[in-house]
């Protein structure tokens, strides 16, 4: 029986970007390239990238021999580990591409291990070439390579064998804030920016999304603006969200409006309804609803009183719309502008922390958090409650 080797690889210039991949099939014996494969594949994420070479290079090997048993080497851990099985497969964009990468060889003749990226440059400067080529508005051809086919390996090729590499990655912590793999891809970064202050705001009422819809105060469009000129600062925005509240609607405006962007309305990201507490303070409703608050400080399943909504759905719904624009936004860096339950939400499911947690979280108005999230389904929370920018 045959063995060949496969290297792959996926890049994109932005991420999403201008997108290639390059793939080589060697013999497994002599470590000879019998075949090359690259192509520009527009606009796509480095992880998409990264799976398209895998079919290229699985589809190449098939031409040569369907018999043949397969040794796949990649630089990404990503693509490694979900085709092992080890990962689970979320992003809606990677799942059909691996069950293309399956369909082409059984599954008992493929095996896979992760390299450094030092050890795969020949896919790497294939996906390169494939992304110049694509820049000149051309497709990649064999005669682009900058390496004769029948070359020799620049480095002895590793044998096939059963069991997992000795020297292989070992497994990523399932921290990445403390140090994540950089072949996981930008993450989806999430700047999560609470409106500014509202005439409810320093009376510390309740303003969810059941009553009254506030507008922003005097107070509330200055600190939109200094947030809007602190954001310019970074230049990393690239794109806008926001609540369809007013108070969240007019913050973003006035942000989008500085850093050249649209404004998005996400239905996700409103307010909880805190029913008959609206427009109340805390010590208003302790006095009219006592037992009321207890239960709802106590069981996050509890309501306000008046069939607002409780904790535990603020959550769930926060978890769905997390979801969708992590898939939507892999790879970019979003302004999500919303409120106090939600960014709280969106910091305590990152974390993993009780729902308890939500109580011991200090978040003031126009103040910024961010959350970034990785390919492989973890968190690392970035920022919270950044007031510097609101300082005169």
């Amino acid at each position: 029986m045959r063995e060949f080797i496969i290297e792959a690889d996926g890049g994109s210039r932005g991420n999403p970007g201008p997108a290639g991949y390059g793939t080589v099939v060697r013999d497994a014996a002599t470590g000879e390239p019998l075949t090359e494969v690259a192509e520009y594949i527009g606009v796509a994420t480095n992880n998409v990238a990264e799976y398209r070479g895998l079919v290229a290079g699985l589809r190449a090997a098939r031409a040569l021999d369907p018999a043949a048993r397969i040794h796949v080497r990649m630089d990404s851990k990503l693509v490694i580990e979900q085709m092992s099985g080890r990962w689970k497969i979320k992003h809606p964009d990677m799942k059909p591409l691996a069950t293309q990468a399956r369909s082409v060889f059984p599954p008992e003749q493929v095996t896979y291990e992760w390299i450094p990226r030092e050890q795969n440059k020949h896919a790497d400067r294939l996906a390169n070439e494939a992304m110049d080529a694509g820049s000149r508005g051309e497709q990649w051809s064999p005669s682009q390579s900058t390496a004769a086919l029948d070359a020799p390996a620049s480095a002895a090729a590793p044998q096939l064998s059963s069991t997992p590499s000795a020297g292989g990655a070992p497994q990523l912590s399932s921290s990445p804030g403390w140090s994540s793999a950089p072949d996981l891809g930008a993450p989806a970064t999430f700047v999560l920016l609470r409106h500014g202050e509202t005439p409810l705001t320093p009376q510390k009422r309740f303003s969810g999304s059941g009553g009254t819809d506030p507008s922003l105060s005097a107070a509330g469009r200055e600190q939109a603006h200094r947030t809007a000129e602190a954001l310019a600062r970074r230049g990393t925005v690239q794109a806008v969200l926001a609540s369809p509240l007013a108070r969240t609607r007019e913050t973003a405006a006035v942000v989008a409006a500085r850093l050249g962007l649209d404004v998005t309305i996400e239905e996700g990201l409103r307010e909880t309804d805190f029913g008959a507490w609206e427009g109340l303070t805390f010590g208003e409703v302790r006095e009219r609803h006592p037992d009321d608050l207890n239960a709802w400080l106590a069981d996050p399943e509890a309501h306000p009183t008046g069939g607002g909504e409780s904790f535990a759905e603020t959550a769930t719904r926060i978890a769905a719309t997390r979801d969708k624009l992590v898939a939507a936004y892999a790879g970019r860096t979003v302004l999500l502008v919303t409120h106090v339950t939600p960014i709280k939400t969106f910091v305590r499911l990152a974390l993993g922390a009780p729902p308890e947690s939500l109580f011991r979280m200090e978040l003031s108005a126009a103040s910024l958090s961010a959350v970034a999230y990785y390919a492989d389904g973890n968190a690392s929370v970035r920022l919270f409650n950044d007031t510097s920018h609101l300082r005169p």
